[in-house]
């Protein structure tokens, strides 16, 4: 199965069904935390509903459309990471991730959106690598700041969040920009 070592302390790793109770753990305890930028969290009640959510990504992964990697922090489940999807024909994709609370401020996200930026660049010869993110996620917005993206520009009412709309922030990142 897929697994990705990105330095000493931060890898990823292609979820499987026995992932289900781990991951669904991890986002009940920082529940508040993610709910107030991913539209999903309410949804997962359980660790039965990553059940068909984990056979979708698997089914991503083999069919060569990306794929949807937890983060691995020395060991242990911080977060998830991945392609949205890859525009062959167009060779671009774009970059989705959520970091559990406890996890923030070790520098995993950006370790782990570079990881997948290089893959992009250099195994899949992509041209053009887009993240998006709300205007006012602060955090979020970090990660492609940090690393060299450029604004696109902004998506009004980009995003429904349970009970209102809000704008975001799209970044693109250029392969003959990264080093």
């Amino acid at each position: 199965m897929f697994h990705m070592r990105l330095n000493d302390e931060v890898s990823l790793k292609l979820l499987e069904m026995e992932d289900a109770k781990e991951v669904f753990a991890l986002v009940d305890e920082s529940r508040e935390y993610l709910r107030e930028w991913l539209p999903w969290v309410d949804q997962m009640k359980n660790e039965k509903d990553y059940e068909p959510v984990i056979e979708m990504w698997l089914k991503q992964f083999s069919s060569h459309d990306g794929y949807q990697a937890g983060i691995l922090y020395n060991g242990k489940l911080a977060g998830m990471v991945g392609f949205h999807g890859i525009d062959w024909s167009n060779k671009k994709a774009s970059i989705g991730y959520w970091l559990a609370e406890n996890f923030q401020g070790n520098g995993i996200m950006t370790t782990a959106v570079k990881g997948l930026i290089d893959q992009a660049f250099q195994e899949y010869d992509l041209n053009r690598i887009e993240i998006q993110c709300g205007v006012e996620n602060k955090k979020s917005r970090a990660i492609p700041e940090r690393i060299g993206f450029k604004q696109d520009g902004v998506i009004r009412d980009g995003e429904y969040l349970y009970d209102h709309f809000h704008d975001t922030i799209l970044y693109s990142l250029l392969s003959r920009e990264w080093e």
